[in-house]
């Protein structure tokens, strides 16, 4: 079993704590993503071997260096290339925060958020296929039942490997969900028409006249358009994948009711609002939303603003 350590210096500023913490406050214990004592881990899937990437902060906010150990059998110089894109991606070290800032100190409320979470880059999925399921997953459903669903998917169907007598699970792969059936998804707790949704994606992710996970190419809306035609994916959910999976600017998760939540709260001191009402206050930080979105939904985590 190889070890060896590489260096990722991240585009400031880079606050390792809250992107990492942001990525696991929503992924962690559903079985694939960890932050313990300063470190995050998840196992990476590089089809023919599975990889333990375990990261820590070695540098400063202005600074930014993450010190990433693998772990995995015969590593070769394309794992290890492989293994570092990858955890480059999930951290979205290659952010430039710079753009965003800009607009969000303009405004009084978003001004106070981009200091609170000043260097929070937006973590990722590993795939476009791991955000879809985990968003049909959770639709609908408190966030505790999300978690257990998640933690029993991908216990069950994930690629695991043990590494210092601790087990590790990566994500599901497409071909392991539709290997079984929307009736054995059925026994997981998941309702029965996610456990055909689940089931379908998994088909159209093996696709590949479909192309689920080639969307670079495509404009916003071509991704929309591809992805709201997959049963059990609306806008909500194509919304969050142009955000977690491609990791486009400007993306806008409409129909989410916490994000109304903590736009009326900050913005419109406690009234109620709608999706218009939402999308005419977020006009101001277009072209740059997704990162708008996503300090807000830490404000509506930590209680700021």
């Amino acid at each position: 079993m190889d070890r060896l350590t590489v260096s990722i210096k991240p585009v400031p500023p880079f606050n390792f704590e809250l992107t990492a913490g942001y990525h696991t406050y929503f992924q962690s214990r559903y079985g694939t993503d960890t932050m313990e004592d300063g470190v995050y881990r998840r196992l990476i899937d590089l089809d023919d071997k599975l990889v333990l990437a375990s990261v820590r902060s070695i540098g400063t906010l202005e600074a930014p260096e993450l010190a990433l150990e693998l772990q995995g059998p015969e590593l070769s110089p394309d794992d290890v290339e492989s293994a570092t894109d990858r955890v480059s991606w999930l951290l979205g070290v290659d952010q430039g925060l710079a753009p965003f800032y800009e607009l969000g100190r303009a405004d009084q409320a978003m001004a106070g958020l981009v200091e609170q979470f000043y260097g929070l880059h937006l973590p990722h999925t590993a795939s476009v296929f791991e955000a879809l399921v985990l968003a049909v997953l959770g639709q609908q459903i408190s966030t505790n039942v999300a978690r257990i669903i998640r933690t029993l998917l991908i216990e069950t169907f994930g690629p695991s490997a043990e590494f210092d007598g601790e087990t590790y699970y990566a994500f599901p792969r497409p071909a392991s969900i539709w290997a079984s059936s929307p009736a054995e998804l059925h026994t997981m707790k998941l309702t029965q028409r996610k456990s055909e949704y689940v089931h379908g994606l998994a088909g159209s992710a093996l696709d590949p006249e479909m192309g689920l996970e080639c969307l670079e190419e495509l404009t916003d809306r071509e991704i929309v358009e591809k992805l709201v035609a997959l049963r059990g994916v609306g806008m909500w959910t194509a919304q969050w994948a142009l955000i977690r999976a491609v990791g486009r600017p400007d993306a806008l998760p409409l129909g989410d009711l916490a994000l109304r939540r903590v736009v009326s709260r900050l913005f419109m001191d406690g009234e109620d609002v709608n999706d218009a009402k939402v999308e005419e206050i977020a006009q101001r930080w277009s072209p740059y939303r997704t990162y708008a979105t996503v300090y807000l939904f830490s404000a509506l985590r930590t209680g700021a603003g």
